[in-house]
């Protein structure tokens, strides 16, 4: 079961990794003409975990400016915040894990 809970948030954490440099990716574009906002399907993503590398894509919908460029750092500062909040979590989730077996190690030894 942890090998399973551990695989399954190493791959979550890889992919909020993905999404971080994609994100720092837009910002740095943010006065590139021309230039699209990246970003990857991250519930679609995760669900396909048997995948390699998450397939990026230009993010529809949002407004262009007269230069081509569609970033919005609005946009990309809320990522930002939201990655690292959920980077935080499945950190925590991970640490919590392997504490629980530590713990069962160490009740083994004693007994």
């Amino acid at each position: 079961m942890l090998d399973a809970l551990a695989g399954q948030l190493e791959r979550y954490m890889d992919l909020l990794s993905a999404r971080q440099k994609l994100v720092a990716s837009n910002i740095a574009n943010a006065d590139t003409p021309g230039y699209q906002t990246q970003d990857i399907d991250f519930q679609s993503e995760f669900r396909n975990a048997t995948r390699g590398s998450p397939q990026v894509q230009e993010v529809a919908g949002l407004a262009t400016k007269n230069d081509g460029n569609n970033v919005s750092l609005d946009r990309e500062s809320r990522l930002l915040a939201e990655n690292a909040l959920r980077f935080s979590l499945a950190s925590q989730l991970m640490r919590s894990q392997l504490q629980q077996v530590r713990s069962a190690i160490k009740e083994g030894q004693g007994a």
